[in-house]
């Protein structure tokens, strides 16, 4: 990771650690560096943004800079990340930005540059546009004259992902009840006219941003809200996103949260019995759960795991001709139909595993036992020192030594926060919960939290 960029982006606290000024450097600096490439030096960069209030404040912010560096900046307004991401690649664009802070409350936000292949940004790029940032490159040149950047209103290109969304359901939705929990964010432009135009009957709800109101106690990360609406409404599933729509969790018939290694599992063994999964491999991160990797060896499909963090997934993917990816917290990713996590895509897929097997969504995961899990986040000031404090890293491995084959635990830096990320897998939700305090406890002890 670099100074600004992290595992997804530059994130911080709007106007605090991710400033107007900032923004509008990134787009000095990206304007600068793709017109490079144009006899005319002229780019072509398309934005979209979710809908917290300083998202148009960055909106504003980028434009300035990308049209002062002599680029075209085409607005894509409120849409999810996959779309930027497909747009790119659809229409050439030579990057896009997508102004988000995902899961984040509303007073984060991001800024993630995608390129012209629609991945996310290479880390040389970052690092450049870091170093123009602080001030250790060459102030660039101001376009001037009829060389400076002009506006362009691009909604036409969501409406495009939303017809290629479209395209991609196999079955008629006619007679299911879907409930949608679109988190406040910029699902809400999508999420309902991709399953209505395909015959569902939607329940949506969390579907009126007001700018301060993205992900808070909805979406993916507070799930208990869809699961009232589906046992209320005896809905057949409900899916529920995130900020940008990138990630998706399900609830089930009966009310149980579907996570990403549950939608692994069904979508990778309907895969893999079709022989359309690559390799017969899914790729998974160290965060995933060990009854996942249980019951796929049960399957007689094989997985690798990465870092975590999609981008990770995303490149191992790409590497080995992998086919299916994602991480637990919903990030699924479709390497046929996308270069990125896509929470409509994903319950696009989901819902055509049930539709073909004819089964109900609790039943997809008959096979599939889940160990206990617990995650507790600690606030620090040095995410490095905490980590290797030696007192930390003993407490670490006496949980290894008691836990032994029946369980794990995994201390990691979250990528996006600064926070210390404190995991353990067991048995049963008690040794859970004493193996992780264990572990926090040091950490607090030590001196490390913030």
């Amino acid at each position: 990771m670099g100074k600004y960029f992290g595992t997804d982006g530059f994130r911080g606290e709007a106007n605090v650690n991710l400033t107007v000024e900032h923004a509008y450097k990134v787009g000095r600096y990206l304007g600068y560096y793709y017109g490079k490439n144009h006899e005319d030096g002229k780019a072509s960069i398309v934005i979209g943004k979710d809908t917290r209030r300083s998202s148009y404040m960055f909106e504003y912010a980028l434009v300035a800079g990308l049209t002062a560096s002599g680029a075209d900046a085409y607005l894509m307004h409120v849409t999810p990340t996959p779309s930027v991401s497909y747009i790119v690649r659809l229409d050439e664009f030579d990057c896009g930005i997508m102004i988000s802070a995902s899961h984040n409350p509303y007073y984060d936000n991001g800024i993630k540059v995608i390129n012209g292949q629609g991945y996310k940004l290479e880390a040389s790029v970052e690092a450049e546009i870091e170093a123009y940032i602080d001030g250790e490159i060459p102030e660039i040149p101001y376009a001037t004259k009829e060389m400076i950047g002009k506006t362009v209103d691009y909604a036409i290109g969501r409406n495009r992902y939303i017809g290629y969304l479209i395209t991609l359901v196999t079955k008629s939705y006619k007679n299911m009840r879907v409930g949608l929990d679109c988190a406040n964010g910029a699902s809400s432009t999508v999420a309902k006219a991709v399953f209505e135009a395909v015959g569902a009957k939607t329940y949506v709800i969390n579907n009126e941003p007001n700018g301060t109101n993205i992900n808070t106690n909805c979406g993916s990360t507070h799930i208990e809200q869809l699961q009232a609406l589906v046992k209320e409404k005896q809905l057949d599933i409900g899916f529920a996103y995130d900020g940008d729509a990138d990630r998706c969790l399900a609830v089930d018939e009966n009310g149980e949260i579907i996570d990403g290694d549950k939608i692994l599992y069904a979508c990778g063994c309907h895969m893999s019995d079709k022989g359309i999964l690559n390799n017969n491999t899914i790729v998974t991160t160290v965060m995933s759960n060990l009854g996942l990797y249980k019951a796929l060896h049960k399957k007689g499909i094989c997985y690798e795991k990465t870092a975590v963090g999609d981008k990770y997934v995303f490149e191992n993917m790409m590497e080995n001709n992998h086919s299916l990816g994602g991480e637990q917290s919903g990030h699924i990713i479709f390497s046929k139909y996308a270069t990125t996590g896509d929470g409509v895509l994903t319950s696009i897929k989901l819902m055509e595993v049930m539709l073909e097997k004819k089964v109900k969504a609790s039943e997809l995961f008959r096979d599939l036992k889940i160990y206990p899990q617990l995650l507790k986040n600690v606030r620090v000031k040095s995410k490095p020192e905490a980590k290797a404090d030696a007192d930390v890293m003993a407490a670490v491995h006496h949980v290894e030594k008691e836990l032994g084959e029946d369980g794990r635990i995994l201390l990691r830096e979250s990528g996006t926060e600064p926070v210390i990320r404190v995991m353990v897998e067991a048995t049963t939700d008690e040794l859970c919960e004493k193996y992780v305090n264990e572990v926090v406890e040091v950490i607090k002890k030590k001196g490390h939290e913030a």
